[in-house]
């Protein structure tokens, strides 16, 4: 049967379910393609459920440490099945209301797998969408307008080292665990596998981490990424960078992992193995072959400024366009691409006014430009760092490791970027993000009135410290 629309998205993940309300907002009767349930990887395999584990394991840690506090408590046990289903219950509650919000739209969702088709009977131009079902159910055809391709992400693998979902995981199987391992190696030292890392660490696990390049979190600054190394080699972890891992092989009930450090080989031993290397665009089977859409050398679309591709009425948003893959920044993409469609104005927002967040324990929350960046482009900068040790909230609440760094022009007073690393520092960062829109100087930063005490006063603090008005040493 076919269908006409506005605009058919495919894909109901965040960036794809958010993209419809705006459209609906705007006018465009829009119908959400989706294979699987509506939510997609953030809701059900990445943001929301890892960091519904990391809440756990921030409460067992709690426990633990209540005798600190003056309370008395047995000592206590981490039980994963709990977990897990308050994980499950968690992501129920978030689908059912993803789901009301289609109904509630009057968004149409086919649940099947849509697919691009070039010209035919239906359309003079590449877009049309067959949707194709699992039963004995017919194709479903979507004629839209537009199009919005926003399909997300899949863990990427090594060539030499493929998942095998018992052994070696990818994080879209460690959200599902049923046994806690004794240990565990993590390749690659970026924020999904430090994610995983200060959980797992948390709750007992042994964790080593093997980041090829000579730094973990290459694209953070090199102070917080320097500061979060300690912290967790602190808390346990074994972090080797400049490790490039080989072969792992099945040896009884355990791994045994080969890699290269430096010019030498190393081996360890392992019960488990996880993939953390990155993410890969999921363009498999979309019909892109049906159209002259373009993929650049990493396999992700390619779209202009607009996030049109080289068929112009159609648009890709998110992960499968690759740049950074975070779920706000897929829903800020596709409000710009209906907003571009529906021919609407609005405002433009650059990479430097996105916030970056890592929930580990501790986290790390970032806008703006890491020092790193500002000296190759120029800037005549200063950087100014304030320890949560001068905040007196930090000290009530019994984490005062951790920092805030601002970096300014020193030209315009201009705010080029904050960095923070700390206790719930991402509750954080939403601050520096208005001050980053408003274009804000460290002078207008250092002006307004924070409450005492709160961890929010090291704003002050460092945007005081940066003008040479530093209160604490």
């Amino acid at each position: 049967m076919a269908h006409n629309y506005d605009l058919v998205i495919l894909g109901g993940g965040t960036g794809g379910y958010m993209t419809a309300i705006r459209a609906v907002q705007l006018g465009l009767k829009t119908a959400v393609v989706e294979k699987d349930a509506l939510g997609g990887t953030c809701l059900h395999k990445g943001c929301i459920p890892t960091k519904a584990l990391l809440k756990s394991a921030n409460v067992f840690q709690q426990v633990k440490s209540a005798a600190a506090f003056g309370v008395e408590t047995t000592e206590p046990t981490f039980n994963l099945v709990q977990a897990i289903e308050r994980k499950d219950n968690v992501v129920a509650s978030l689908h059912k209301g993803v789901t009301h919000l289609m109904k509630s739209n009057q968004i149409d969702v086919y649940q099947g797998y849509g697919r691009i088709l070039g010209p035919s009977i239906f359309s003079p131009i590449a877009g049309t969408i067959s949707v194709e079902y699992d039963d004995d159910r017919e194709n479903d055809i979507l004629i839209p307008k537009n199009v919005v391709i926003a399909t997300g992400s899949s863990p990427a693998e090594l060539p030499a080292l493929k998942a095998d979902h018992e052994d070696i995981l990818t994080s879209d199987d460690l959200v599902n665990l049923t046994n806690l391992p004794a240990s565990i190696v993590i390749v690659g030292g970026g924020v999904i596998g430090i994610e995983w890392a200060s959980f797992l660490q948390d709750v007992g696990v042994e964790v080593t981490i093997l980041e090829a390049q000579d730094h973990m979190l290459p694209m953070f600054d090199q102070e917080v990424t320097k500061q979060m190394k300690r912290s967790l080699e602190k808390k346990g972890i074994t972090v080797i960078e400049q490790a490039m891992i080989e072969r792992a092989t099945k040896t009884g009930s355990s791994l045994q992992v080969q890699y290269q450090h430096k010019g030498e080989t190393h081996q360890c031993t392992t019960d488990k193995l996880l993939m953390a290397v990155g993410r890969k665009a999921n363009t498999y089977k979309i019909g892109l072959e049906n159209t002259d859409i373009e993929l650049d050398q990493k396999g992700f679309i390619s779209v202009n400024q607009n996030f049109q591709t080289k068929e112009s009425h159609i648009y890709a948003i998110g992960d499968v366009i690759g740049g950074r893959q975070l779920a706000h920044v897929a829903t800020y993409e596709g409000k710009k691409a209906v907003e571009h469609i529906a021919d609407v104005a609005g405002s433009t927002l650059s990479d430097q006014e996105i916030p970056s967040c890592i929930y580990s324990n501790p986290e790390v929350a970032m806008i703006g430009l890491t020092e790193q960046e500002a000296k190759q482009d120029g800037y005549d900068y200063q950087t100014e760092k304030i320890s949560l040790q001068a905040i007196g909230k930090a000290h009530v609440n019994g984490h005062t490791d951790g920092f805030m760094k601002i970096i300014i022009d020193t030209k315009t007073d201009d705010i080029l970027g904050i960095h923070l690393l700390g206790e719930h520092v991402t509750e954080l960062i939403g601050q520096a993000s208005v001050a980053k829109y408003f274009d804000s100087s460290a002078l207008e930063l250092s002006e307004v009135i924070y409450p005492h005490p709160s961890v929010s006063e090291i704003f002050g603090e460092a945007a005081q410290a940066v003008q040479g008005r530093k209160n604490h040493g």
